[in-house]
């Protein structure tokens, strides 16, 4: 029987592959990434062709598809690299091209890594320091309610965490495999996820006719179409909203924990557009917060993990992998569990770490990376063209927000009684910065 095998293995003197797609997993097999698909790998042929002199009817790739800010041109926040750079090469404490609060801060990052060097591995929970500034920026967030350190988990993006998170999660067979509620639209994360876990997807619908609404009615509708097939254990809620953008209300919050408590479901809180809220009357309420202050039975009894990234916000340092996880009312012999599954990957990157640290412990009143940090983060475009024009030309204009003017469009004021010299200085200057301000930032 061996030698049979043998001589099918071996046809020609050419042996079979161990590893084909018939062989492989295929639960792997089964992922699918729409964001990083079959279309972005033709984006990649055609700008490959571009390069090449093939000549297309248009002359680059634009590329949409995916939130990475910084590939489309936004600029880092300027602390957060100084702070990174002053951490990886040390020798830069020195110099006096750093402003003193980043040195400060690097010099304090560097106290609490392993041989006070970026380059050691870190606990696999993440640094202690990092872990206490993110409980810190939390009990901020929502107004004071306690953050345990213990309960947060730094990560390599939000990413892993939420796929760590589903991982502990996941058991079962056949009717016995566990359901996950994810919304549709989703994030493919989720989807690719559940297909490599083997998990049972368990869709709900976002209501396109209310602005993406979350209808709990509908999340009953689903739940109780897969009981059929599957053991309903997750729901994951994503919020403020990927692709679709919308933003729950307390109310709204408060039903889905409800929902989540009375259908015995572990709640998934995706919650890394939380610095993205746009719309008029729209306000970003964290479910941990929401949950706490509901009080008993929900507060003690709902288990929930809420996830938070610097890929996204005003942050968008997708490439540093930098994120987090805080676990609510986790049973502390599965908390253990979840650590020895973390410490199997040794620990997320540190620069991602002090990112996550910066975001969560910003420049603050008074150090002098505050005024440049406030003005590279969500200032009026107006006032930031007014202070880019003083700081680089000394031309002191004032921003047309400060009288008032129609909703997306932008102006500033400015006399015309400096003598005639002057101003003719005055335009020319004006002229050189607008070309250069426009170029830069259109």
């Amino acid at each position: 029987m061996a030698n049979k095998n043998m001589k099918q293995q071996v046809m020609n003197g050419i042996r079979d592959k161990v590893l084909t797609l018939d062989t492989m997993n295929q639960s792997v097999k089964n992922i699918e990434y729409a964001v990083r698909g079959p279309i972005l790998l033709r984006a990649m042929e055609l700008e490959r062709e571009l390069q090449q002199g093939v000549k297309k009817p248009f002359t680059e790739i634009i590329r949409a598809n995916i939130g990475d800010a910084q590939a489309m041109g936004q600029k880092p926040i300027t602390f957060m690299r100084q702070v990174l750079a002053l951490c990886q090469y040390p020798d830069l404490l020195s110099s006096p091209s750093f402003p003193e609060d980043a040195k400060k801060r690097a010099m304090r990052i560097l106290q609490s890594c392993e041989g006070h060097s970026t380059g050691s591995y870190s606990a696999s929970a993440g640094i202690q320091m990092i872990r206490e500034d993110v409980a810190r920026y939390i009990e901020h967030r929502d107004g004071g309610i306690a953050s345990d350190p213990d309960n947060i988990f730094l990560s390599t993006g939000a990413s892993s965490a939420i796929m760590a998170v589903l991982n502990l999660l996941v058991s079962g067979k056949g009717k016995t495999r566990t359901g996950v509620m994810i919304p549709i639209p989703q994030y493919p994360l989720y989807s690719a996820t559940l297909a490599e876990f083997d998990a049972v997807q368990i869709n709900y619908y976002l209501n396109e006719e209310h602005y993406w609404g979350l209808d709990v009615a509908e999340l009953q509708r689903a739940l109780e179409q897969a009981k059929a097939h599957c053991q309903p254990q997750v729901l994951c809620v994503i919020n403020p909203g990927n692709p679709t953008g919308q933003v729950l209300s307390r109310e709204n919050i408060e039903a889905v924990i409800r929902f989540a408590y009375e259908e015995h479901l572990f709640l998934m809180a995706d919650e890394v557009y939380q610095d993205n809220v746009y719309a008029e009357g729209s306000q970003f309420h964290s479910f941990k917060k929401v949950l706490m202050e509901m009080g008993s039975p929900y507060a003690q009894q709902l288990q929930l993990a809420s996830f938070h990234s610097c890929s996204k916000g005003y942050m968008g340092e997708c490439g540093f992998r930098g994120g987090y996880t805080e676990v609510v009312n986790m049973d502390p012999a599965v908390k253990q569990q979840m650590l020895k599954f973390q410490s199997v990957r040794l620990c997320p990157p540190v620069l991602g770490q002090i990112l996550i640290d910066i975001v969560t412990n910003p420049p603050q009143p008074g150090e002098p990376s505050y005024q440049q940090f406030q003005q590279e983060l969500g200032q009026p475009a107006d006032m930031f063209f007014c202070i880019q024009l003083l700081e680089e030309t000394g031309i002191c204009v004032v921003p047309g927000s400060g009288f008032g003017q129609k909703d997306g469009t932008y102006h500033f004021r400015m006399t015309i009684l400096p003598p005639l010299e002057k101003l003719k200085i005055l335009l020319e200057k004006l002229n050189q910065f607008y070309a250069k301000f426009t170029q830069e930032y259109s």
